[in-house]
């Protein structure tokens, strides 16, 4: 029976410098009196969020909509240009350094797909950084939702033609992988916490690794 690895990319196989990224490009008005710039990504981090929670748009129209809104709520200055400079990054960030050599290693046993909150044109650069061949390659433009949703998830197993119980998820991301896939029936699911978050014995069974590099081992390669 076919088993495939699906993993989230940004922050799991990318390394999302989106956070330093956005102080580089806000760089000329950051000393705003009274401002607390980790308040400020904090809030552009939590907005991202609240983004894909309403009706699908491109990924190009969320990083552009909660930046203007986090902008807004701390009395920063927005220019349309400050959104246009976020999603022109976005593809040049590669993966992190552990990564390429885990995929390789786990081709050899399994099929490989990505499942990313993205549009198209943005993850196909993130993809050719990492140098990896994947199977599939499946985001929100396609599955027109982002994750949380279900919806997402549903529309990658149909696109691979698999079931759950064939799928072995691995993402860092807490909310929008491991709380949404809890109860989907997949095969097993690894949690990569790079920033030592606090998990949850609700949401078990998962395994935990801080990074990918004990990945191969820990689903036999």
């Amino acid at each position: 029976m076919r088993q495939i690895v699906t993993f989230d990319a940004y922050a799991t196989l990318i390394n999302f410098e989106l956070a330093p990224t956005t102080l580089k490009v806000l760089a000329d008005r950051l000393d705003l009196d009274g401002l607390d710039v980790d308040e400020f990504l904090d809030d552009f981090r939590v907005m991202r969020f609240q983004a894909v929670l309403e009706p699908y748009r491109p990924y190009h129209e969320v990083l552009h909509s909660s930046l203007r809104n986090a902008m807004r709520l701390h009395g920063l200055e927005y220019r349309e240009s400050d959104g246009d400079a976020l999603v022109e990054a976005v593809p040049t960030f590669g993966p992190w350094p552990e990564v390429p050599d885990a995929l390789r290693a786990l081709k050899e046993k399994y099929e490989i797909a990505i499942i990313s909150n993205t549009d198209d044109d943005l993850i196909a650069r993130n993809v050719e950084n990492i140098g990896v061949e994947f199977d599939y390659v499946i985001t929100a433009q396609q599955a027109k939702a982002y994750k949380p949703d279900r919806q997402t998830f549903e529309y990658a197993f149909q696109t691979m033609d698999v079931d759950p119980s064939q799928v072995i998820h691995v993402a860092q991301g807490w909310e929008y992988d491991h709380i949404p896939t809890r109860d989907l029936g997949l095969k097993r699911r690894v949690w990569i916490n790079r920033y030592g978050r606090r998990g949850s014995s609700d949401y078990q069974p998962y395994d935990e690794l801080p990074d990918m590099s004990g990945l191969p081992a820990l689903l036999g390669c």
